[in-house]
């Protein structure tokens, strides 16, 4: 394909606004349209860049070739079976869906129409995440904790599907191994649905994760420390820096082993841009997906496992009095 890939967003709100900017800035993509019910909502992000507001998505259907879904979690399966039973490429925001049968779902019809599927799990297009995959060999520990300040913007599904997922995607990427077992703990503080949940994940390999995640912190933290044999990578993915530290060659005091140490730091880095760009050159000429369905639904069936956990956890503190 050599003409610019025709392509549209679905939901006008936070994220749906930034995908209409980078569709808009792409020399490879022509952003014909924004899409949200709210028609006023969809007129003030398609208006300063040239593209067509739309009440209904449905009117897209054989006037683009591509759309990213940026909707609440509750409507990703519904406006994405429409999307790929039409024959569009689709990029979904995370998570995939809401269910792990949903996300079933969409991998099944994207692979039945011939279109691709990628899930906006965006943190796999930072370079720190690149610098912390091309170290980690055989992970035996990690640590993540994601915590930020409340935010309403967020009422549909909990702090797990909210922000744990995005190091859920990623430790699952690192460690390439199912998930066997989760032990999670969490409680809501000011919405219906958990707002801060910690879990320990294991890995078939026996590799084990401790997962924090918070949406009513004072502060924002987003950091992962992964240890393995003779090696330690710790990274801040708010201020994109990443340490490796390695057994080296010889002693630094007699039985301690040197410790070589090498440090990264990355500017400023649009890692929505590169997700983007990313699937319009898959989209036009065939290429890999970075995120595909079955990792976006695996990422799901993990977050589903620590729901599980947490509400069996509820049941037993109900039962002991303690809630």
């Amino acid at each position: 394909m050599t003409e610019r890939l025709r392509c549209a967003v679905i939901g006008a709100g936070h994220f749906g606004r930034y995908h209409a900017e980078k569709y808009a800035a792409l020399e490879t993509a022509e952003l014909v349209a924004v899409v949200d019910i709210d028609g006023e909502a969809a007129a003030r992000v398609a208006g300063p860049l040239g593209a067509e507001p739309l009440s209904d998505y449905r009117d897209l259907f054989g006037r683009v070739d591509a759309v990213s879904i940026a909707v609440p979690t509750s409507l990703h399966c519904s406006v994405a079976t429409a999307c790929l039973e039409h024959g569009l490429a689709v990029l979904v925001e995370k998570p995939i869906a809401a269910t792990v049968a949903e996300a079933e779902r969409l991998i099944a019809l994207a692979a039945a129409h011939g279109v691709p599927l990628q899930v906006g799990h965006l943190e796999r297009f930072s370079p720190a995440y690149f610098a912390i995959a091309g170290a980690v060999r055989k992970a035996l520990y990690i640590e993540a904790n994601r915590i930020s300040p409340y935010n309403p913007r967020v009422t549909d599904v909990s702090v797990v599907l909210d922000l744990m997922i995005h190091d859920i995607d990623l430790i699952m990427a690192l460690v390439g191994q199912p998930v066997t077992q989760v032990d999670a703990i969490g409680a809501p503080v000011v919405s219906r649905s958990e707002d801060i949940v910690n879990t320990r994940v294991s890995f078939a390999n026996g590799c084990v994760a401790n997962l924090t995640a918070s949406r009513v912190s004072l502060k924002t933290e987003r950091s992962l420390r992964v240890f393995e044999p003779d090696c330690y990578v710790q990274a801040d993915l708010v201020k994109r820096s990443v340490v490796i530290r390695r057994r080296g060659q010889g002693e630094m005091f007699p039985g301690i082993p040197n410790i070589e140490e090498e440090r990264q730091e990355f500017g400023e880095a649009d890692s929505l841009a590169a997700e983007i760009a990313a699937f319009v050159e898959a989209v036009r000429h065939g290429g890999p997906i970075v995120v595909t369905g079955e990792a976006g639904r695996d990422a799901v069936r993990a977050a589903q496992m620590i729901t599980d956990s947490l509400q069996a956890h509820r049941r037993r503190l109900e039962a002991a009095g303690m809630i």
